[in-house]
C-alpha cells in the first residue's frame, strides 16, 4: 500500500466563493446589533450510529445583556427532513454535549443548580437527570468508551490530595478572610484575565451509576504530575482521552515549575484510570509541545500533534504516530508544510481527518496514515469541530459571508448538507459584501495573499473609503472565516470597502513564511502591508486610497502604533485595540514570557537592542494621525498600561484621540452590550474621519 500512494499536496486557492449578489430586498448592511444578536451554532456531536446529530445554539438577549445556550437534535435519516428540535428545556443554559455510548441519551454541563455539574437527557427529551453533585464546578468531562465511568476536570488545590471538599473549604476560607493580601513565590501570578488563587486544573474519574443515582466519589488521577490538565487558559477536554479499553487515560501537561511562564514543553502522559501506579511520560524526548492525542481504534497506536522547537508557540504542529508497545515514534506527513489543528481517526484507523490553515482558508484534509498522502476534502471557508461516527461526518463551516453553520456529509459519497441557517438566512434584508482573494509580491519577492471585501451596497464605477484591517497574533490570519469581534462585514455594512493582508508571519502559507516575522515585527510585515496596500488599489479601482483608516488589535494594534510613527501618510485615522505600545516594557509585564522571548530572541536584558529596534514608543514624536485607543482592564496579555501610554502620547502632543476603556473585558470584548458599544464607537470614529 505504501508503494502505490503518493503524497498529494494541497492545492492553492484558485478561486474563492463570493457572497451572493445583493438581492432586491436587501435594505441595509450588517450592523453591530445584528452581529451581537445572531444565534451562534457550534459543537456538532454525532450519535454512535451516525444517524443523529446534536449541536449547541447560543442565543443573545441584548436588552438583558445575557446569552443562553441550548442543545438541538437533528435526525439525519428522517424522510421528511424535519428541522432540528430542541433537546434541553427552555430555561436551561448548557454546554459540552456528548452522546452516551449506547446512543440513547446526551450528556452535557449546566450551572442550573448554582454550580457547573454533569447532566444527561434522553433523546426524546424530558427533565434532565443530574449526575454529579460535587462541591466544585465540573469544567469538562469525557465519558469512557463503555459508558461506565466519566473523567472530569476541575480546578482543585494540589495540597488537598484529591479531596474536592477540601478545595471547596479552602475557597470559602479565602472568601471569608478579613485580609486580602496574597503572597506569590513564583510567576504566573495572573494569566489571561484571572489572578491565580493556588488551584490547578486536575483530572478525576468516577463511576456512572446504571440506575437513577448520582455519581459518587471521584478518584484523583495522575497526582504525581504537576501541571494543569487541561492547560490554562484555553485548554479543554480535548487535551485528554480514554483508551479504547477504558483502562487508561492519556493527557497533555506542562510542568508547573518555576520556568512555566517561558516554557512550551507540554508532554503526553499515560495514567491508569483507577488512579493507581505511576504516570508514564510518553514524549519526554521532545522538549517542545505535544498535545491532541487520539487512539487508533485497536488501541495500539497513539496519534497526536507535536512541535519541534521549544519556546515557540507558533511552530508547525506535525502529525505523529506512537506505537504504545514499542515506544517507536514517527511523523506521518513530514513533507506537508501545514500545521495540524485537530485530529479525528477513521473507523479503520487508516486515515486521519485533520483541519489546518491553508492559504487564507481552513480546510478539512484526509491524511493517509501509512503513506502520509494528503487530500483536501472540504474547503471554501473555515472548518472546525469535526466529528465522525459510523461513516457520517459532522462539522462546522464558516466563511466571510455565511457565518458558522453545522453541516454533515462530505465523505463516502455523501453530499454536504446544511443543518443550521447561514447568516443571510438569519438576517433577511441584510446585504453582505462580496469578497475576493488577491496576491502580490511582498517582502523578499515572496507571494503574499490578501482579501478585499466590497461594501454591501457596492455600485460599479464608484469609489469607496477603506477600512484597512491588520490581524493579530502576529502568527494568525483573518482569512475566509467568520468572527464576532473583527468581522469585515461590519465595515462593509457601513459602506466601506475592506482590505486585509496576510503579511509575513501569517499562518497557513508554510512554516518559513510564519517564521519570517520573529525579530522582524516592524520591517518585513510593514513592507508587506505597504506593498499590499498599493497592489489592492491597482487591482481594485473602487478603493479610495486617499480616504482610508487603519485598524488592528493585539499585534495589529502594535502595528497601528508602529504605523503611526513610520507610515502615517495614507491614513485619515487609526484604531488601536489592545496594542503593544512599548515592546521593552512588554517583555516584563506580559504573563506568557515564552512569546516575547521567542519573538525578540531572548530576554530584555540579554538582547535589549532587539526589544528597542521596533519599539513604537521611540517614534511618538512623528505621530500625527488621529487615533482611537481601546483597552480592557482584565487584559493581562497586553496590560492596560500599554493602551494608557499610547493615549498619553497622543493627548500630550495635542493629537486628536479618544480612549475607550472596558473595566470588565480582557484581551477581547465578549459581553453583548460591550460588543455593540465597541463597534458603534469604532464606526463613529470612521464616519467622523471618512464619511459614509
Amino acid at each position: 500500500m505504501k508503494a502505490c500512494l503518493a503524497v498529494l499536496p494541497l492545492l492553492a486557492v484558485l478561486a474563492v466563493p463570493s457572497a451572493p449578489a445583493r438581492a432586491q430586498d436587501d435594505t441595509r448592511g450588517l450592523q453591530p446589533a445584528d452581529l451581537a444578536a445572531m444565534d451562534r451554532y457550534s459543537s456538532p456531536t454525532l450519535s454512535p450510529d451516525g444517524r443523529m446529530v446534536v449541536f449547541a445554539r447560543r442565543s443573545v438577549d441584548l436588552e438583558a445583556n445575557t446569552s443562553t445556550t441550548s442543545l438541538w437534535l437533528e435526525n439525519l435519516v428522517a424522510r421528511d427532513a424535519a428541522p432540528p428540535v430542541r433537546l434541553t428545556p427552555v430555561d436551561w443554559n448548557v454546554n459540552s454535549p456528548a452522546f452516551s455510548p449506547d446512543g440513547r441519551s446526551v450528556y452535557f454541563l449546566s450551572g442550573k443548580s448554582g454550580s457547573s455539574q454533569l447532566y444527561s437527557i434522553p433523546l426524546d427529551g424530558g427533565t434532565p437527570r443530574r449526575l454529579t453533585d460535587f462541591p466544585v464546578d465540573v469544567e469538562g468531562y469525557r465519558v469512557s468508551p463503555d459508558g461506565s465511568r466519566v473523567a472530569i476536570n476541575v480546578a482543585a488545590f494540589p495540597g488537598c490530595d484529591g479531596d474536592l471538599a477540601c478545595t471547596s473549604k479552602r475557597l470559602q476560607d479565602q472568601e471569608t478572610s478579613s485580609s486580602t493580601g496574597v503572597v506569590y513565590d513564583r510567576m504566573f501570578v495572573r494569566h489571561w484575565d484571572a489572578w491565580r488563587d493556588g488551584r490547578m486544573n486536575r483530572l478525576f474519574v468516577a463511576d456512572i451509576p446504571s440506575g437513577k443515582g448520582m455519581v459518587g466519589d471521584a478518584t484523583a488521577l495522575a497526582t504525581d504530575v504537576s501541571g494543569d490538565v487541561p492547560s490554562r487558559p484555553f485548554g479543554d477536554s480535548s487535551e485528554y482521552t480514554w483508551s479504547p479499553d477504558g483502562r487508561s487515560i492519556v493527557f497533555s501537561a506542562r510542568d508547573a515549575g518555576p520556568d512555566e511562564p517561558w516554557s512550551t514543553n507540554f508532554d503526553l502522559w499515560l495514567a491508569s484510570a483507577d488512579g493507581k501506579g505511576a504516570s508514564r511520560n510518553l514524549t519526554a524526548a521532545n522538549p517542545a509541545w505535544d498535545t491532541g492525542a487520539v487512539f487508533s481504534p485497536d488501541g495500539r497506536t497513539l496519534f497526536y500533534r507535536a512541535m519541534k522547537r521549544p519556546g515557540f508557540e507558533a511552530d508547525r504542529f506535525g502529525l505523529m504516530a506512537l506505537d504504545l508497545a514499542s515506544g517507536e515514534q514517527r511523523e506521518i506527513a513530514p513533507d506537508w508544510d501545514r500545521s495540524a489543528s485537530s485530529i479525528v481517526v477513521s473507523e479503520d484507523g487508516e486515515t486521519l481527518y485533520v483541519t489546518a490553515q491553508d492559504t487564507g482558508e481552513y480546510p478539512l484534509v484526509a491524511v493517509h496514515v501509512d503513506s502520509g498522502g494528503v487530500t483536501r476534502l472540504i474547503g471554501d471557508g473555515s472548518i472546525g469541530s469535526v466529528d465522525l461516527q459510523d461513516g457520517t461526518l459532522a462539522f462546522t463551516r464558516a466563511s466571510l459571508a455565511t457565518g458558522p453553520q453545522v453541516m454533515v456529509g462530505g465523505i463516502n459519497g455523501a453530499p454536504l448538507r446544511e443543518i443550521t441557517p447561514s447568516a443571510g438566512e438569519m438576517l433577511p434584508g441584510v446585504g453582505f459584501g462580496e469578497f475576493e482573494q488577491f496576491t502580490f509580491k511582498g517582502w523578499n519577492e515572496d507571494t503574499v495573499h490578501g482579501y478585499v471585501v466590497k461594501p454591501w451596497n457596492y455600485e460599479e464605477g464608484r469609489k469607496y473609503p477603506v477600512a484597512f484591517l491588520i490581524h493579530g497574533g502576529p502568527q494568525g490570519s483573518f482569512g475566509n472565516g467568520w468572527s464576532y469581534r473583527w468581522n469585515p462585514q461590519t465595515y462593509a455594512g457601513q459602506g466601506y470597502a475592506v482590505v486585509m493582508i496576510d503579511f509575513h508571519g501569517s499562518t497557513g502559507y508554510g512554516q518559513a513564511f510564519t517564521d519570517a516575522i520573529s525579530q522582524h515585527w516592524g520591517d518585513r510585515p510593514l513592507e508587506d502591508l505597504q506593498k499590499g496596500w498599493r497592489a489592492a488599489q491597482q487591482q481594485y479601482p473602487f478603493l479610495d486610497g486617499d480616504n482610508a483608516c487603519a485598524l488592528g488589535a493585539s499585534y495589529g494594534g502594535y502595528m497601528v502604533n508602529w504605523i503611526a510613527g513610520n507610515w502615517n501618510e495614507p491614513w485619515k485615522c487609526l484604531v488601536n485595540h489592545d496594542g503593544v505600545f512599548d515592546t521593552w516594557m512588554m517583555g516584563f509585564a506580559t504573563e506568557e514570557l515564552w512569546f516575547t522571548e521567542w519573538e525578540n530572541g531572548g530576554t530584555p536584558w540579554e538582547v535589549p537592542e532587539n526589544y528597542q529596534r521596533f519599539n513604537p514608543s521611540r517614534h511618538v514624536d512623528k505621530w500625527r494621525v488621529p487615533m482611537l485607543v481601546i483597552h480592557g482592564e482584565k487584559d493581562f496579555r497586553i496590560p492596560v498600561s500599554q493602551g494608557l501610554a499610547a493615549f498619553t502620547a497622543l493627548q500630550r502632543q495635542g493629537i486628536e484621540s479618544k480612549f475607550l476603556y472596558f473595566p470588565d473585558e480582557n484581551h477581547w470584548v465578549l459581553k453583548p452590550a460591550n460588543s455593540v458599544q465597541w463597534h458603534e464607537t469604532v464606526n463613529d470614529w470612521l464616519e467622523q474621519h471618512l464619511g459614509q
